[in-house]
């Protein structure tokens, strides 16, 4: 649960505001209760927090049974919106998809791909010393079948003189997977997982296996090495922040995206020391549909085009509070922050306020059915922008919002993807690092709308990397005086040349990209021939690496 003070806070403020609205237009003092609640005079923000949410209980236990649109009155928490913390944890997702993953122990070398991508928190890795496990399992019936949860590795197991021994433990929560499979393709030539059929014997072995899990202590801290980006989520009570249960789609890029951001926020500063303000969009959507939340922070969505707004005066009243240490970060998607919220966002940039930007990069309106932003590629088919006779998809060029923030003095820009975990990291903690203002852009692939399979979006991530499609880059103005100094094109496959070649040495160039996506199934002819529009579409991919090439002086 996160840190209840912050919860009581966000409580009293917008007590105090209603309060004082009534006050000046001098009506009548109102009594915030629960109806339900026994002490139905006690003003709902006179509770603890702790009795808040033991009050919220009988919300989402409504929910679970599917009783509350029977039993449940219209009360003041529904009509603030005011969802607790981590209540997506209630959420069970056990009915959703055929298939749940099947751990392979022996084949597994610790790589943390699959719990770092797994974008609903279904996956939970631990590493302990094999004696506290022997000790958990001493008398349990079921002991056999859970320690084919551990795996013996050469990243933990063997360590240095005199240090422990550490198995190697991965769990599948089936109240959270969706089935996406996403943590098979990542686990690649391991083979360490495999999706099997959902039936009652492998959901029970996979229950079994989590109540162990919370039975087991956290991860041995003399497990866990700074160094190690991807091994952030081993330290679970720390940066778990984001604990599923959120109505993404199977396999949402975004989600993992969302993860990642609170698992370095959590390693670096703590949940009582983060906020977010988050645009409306498909993020929004998924992490606040009554009354589940995924997120361990105060959170609060505002209106489409205004989030960047909204985090300045969140910022400014921080400051004045003294809480200048506290993290913020502003969320939209390409959408809200390339275009409708461009404005707001300049306005941000511009103000040289420690506020951090997250742009969710799915390249179109996820949220309302798929249609072009500024950041769609050129020639993609989407809505509003379809391929037909006349006009072959988008055909305005695509945004480079990188560039843009970059021209605003004193901001810090990245562009990242979660397939790239040790990229993401570390932008997102130079992000924080940075005094002033900061943007870091992350792809993210939307399976229903990129036409790509629920298992890919890591996949096509790294590929919209090596295909120049969407360059790692950071930026940051303290590295030095000249541009090319301050931008990074480091992470970049073959970052001196045009195209970075595969192992067969083909071009992986936007057309090797574009081939593997539905939104460009009709710009492949019969004969495998990209169309004209591909091409240019192409010529503009490589005309913006030419620039950020010249501008890193790699040109």
């Amino acid at each position: 649960m996160a840190e209840p003070r912050l919860v009581h806070h966000a409580l009293a403020d917008l007590d105090r505001a209603a309060r004082a609205f009534r006050a000046e237009e001098g009506l009548e003092s109102t009594s915030y209760a629960f109806e339900s609640s026994p002490e139905v005079n006690r003003p709902l923000l006179e509770l603890d927090v702790e009795s808040y949410v033991e009050e919220f209980g009988r919300v989402t236990s409504a929910y679970g049974s599917g009783a509350a649109g029977d039993d449940l009155p219209a009360d003041v928490a529904l009509a603030r919106s005011l969802i607790p913390p981590g209540t997506g944890a209630l959420r069970d997702f056990s009915y959703v998809g055929a298939e749940i993953p099947e751990f392979l122990h022996d084949n597994c070398v610790g790589c943390m791909e699959c719990v770092t991508q797994c974008p609903d928190t279904a996956i939970l890795a631990k590493v302990l010393p094999a004696d506290t496990v022997a000790d958990d399992l001493e008398g349990d019936d079921a002991a056999d079948e859970l320690k084919t949860r551990w795996s013996v590795t050469r990243k933990y197991h063997a360590g240095k003189a005199g240090e422990p021994q550490g198995l190697f433990g991965i769990f599948v929560d089936p109240t959270k997977c969706k089935g996406c499979a996403e943590c098979v393709d990542v686990c690649g030539d391991h083979d360490a997982l495999r999706m099997v059929t959902k039936t009652e014997a492998t959901l029970g072995a996979a229950r079994r296996a989590m109540e162990h899990f919370h039975r087991i202590p956290d991860t041995d801290t003399r497990f866990l090495r700074e160094r190690i980006a991807v091994d952030r989520m081993l330290a679970c009570e720390r940066t778990h922040l984001y604990v599923g249960g959120a109505g993404s789609c199977a396999g949402c890029g975004e989600a993992s995206v969302l993860r990642m951001l609170m698992a370095q926020v959590g390693w670096e500063r703590g949940a009582e020391n983060v906020g977010l303000v988050a645009a409306t969009g498909c993020n929004t959507v998924y992490s606040s549909t009554y009354p589940y939340n995924p997120f361990l922070v105060p959170w609060t969505n505002s209106l489409f085009e205004n989030a960047a707004a909204v985090a300045m005066g969140v910022r400014k009243r921080w400051d004045q509070k003294g809480w200048t240490d506290k993290v913020l970060w502003a969320i939209g998607g390409d959408g809200a922050l390339f275009d409708i919220g461009f404005g707001s966002l300049s306005r941000l940039l511009a103000s040289g306020l420690d506020v951090n930007v997250l742009v969710l990069d799915t390249q179109v309106y996820s949220n309302t059915g798929g249609q072009t932003s500024t950041a769609s590629f050129t020639g993609q088919s989407a809505k509003m922008s379809p391929h037909g006779k006349a006009r072959k998809g988008k055909i305005e060029t695509r945004k480079d919002l990188a560039r843009i923030a970059m021209m605003h003095p004193g901001c810090y820009v990245a562009q990242t993807t979660a397939a790239n975990a040790g990229h993401f990291y570390r932008v997102v903690s130079e992000a924080m690092a940075h005094p002033g203002p900061s943007v870091v852009i992350a792809y993210s692939t939307c399976q229903p709308e990129h036409g790509v399979g629920d298992a890919d979006s890591a996949r096509q991530a790294s590929l919209a990397v090596e295909s120049r499609a969407f360059p790692l880059l950071s930026f940051d103005p303290g590295r030095g005086d000249t541009i090319a100094e301050q931008l990074d094109l480091r992470g970049n496959p073959s970052a001196r040349k045009d195209w970075h070649l595969d192992k067969e040495g083909n071009p992986v160039d936007f057309v090797a990209f574009a081939r593997t996506e539905g939104r460009f199934r009709r710009h492949i002819g019969r004969d495998g021939e990209p169309s004209p529009e591909l091409l240019a579409a192409q010529d503009q991919i490589l005309r913006n690496w030419h620039a950020l090439q010249e501008l890193a002086g790699l040109r």
